[in-house]
């Protein structure tokens, strides 16, 4: 253990890192378990869950899109899409404003399959947010949007 490990055991506030780095680690293994129990590869379920987050964003997804966001070359990428479209979770369809570009949805079976999974767990997140006040709330969404944008930097350097 050099210096910096005893600096930040000693920063009361490494315990908010730490906690962060547990739950990460727990949605991580919860994400892992339900690929298993489905038969999916781990990039199968990110590819999904960046998929629902595009169309919650209005983001019209395409395969090179979403190569990007899972850092996967071209080939790695329709591999992938064959996959989850052979077993019914994705669909490819034509961009009615240019149809040369193709789309990617998530069909409503990989939505009931993550919903069934993963519900009782985002109902106890809802619940437990729901005994937050406002500030509270907001304080929150700043420290996980402020925590998303230094991973994501962290990535990219």
């Amino acid at each position: 253990m050099d210096d910096r490990d005893d600096q930040t055991d000693q920063n009361p506030d490494m315990g908010l890192a730490h906690l962060l780095r547990a739950v990460t680690v727990e949605f991580d293994l919860l994400g892992a378990e339900f690929a298993s129990r489905r038969g999916l590869h781990p990039t199968d379920v990110r590819a999904l869950i960046h998929l629902l987050d595009a169309t919650r964003a209005d983001i019209r997804a395409t395969p090179g899109w979403l190569g990007e966001q899972l850092r996967l070359n071209s080939a790695g990428t329709t591999a992938l899409v064959d996959r989850l479209e052979r077993l019914g979770l994705v669909r490819r369809s034509r961009d009615t404003a240019d149809r040369r570009r193709v789309l990617l949805e998530v069909e409503d079976k990989a939505r009931q399959l993550g919903w069934d999974f993963f519900g009782p767990l985002i109902d106890e997140v809802v619940a437990a947010a729901e005994g937050l006040d406002e500030g509270e709330l907001e304080a929150v969404r700043r420290f996980l949007t402020s925590v998303l944008a230094s991973a994501a930097r962290a990535r990219t350097d």
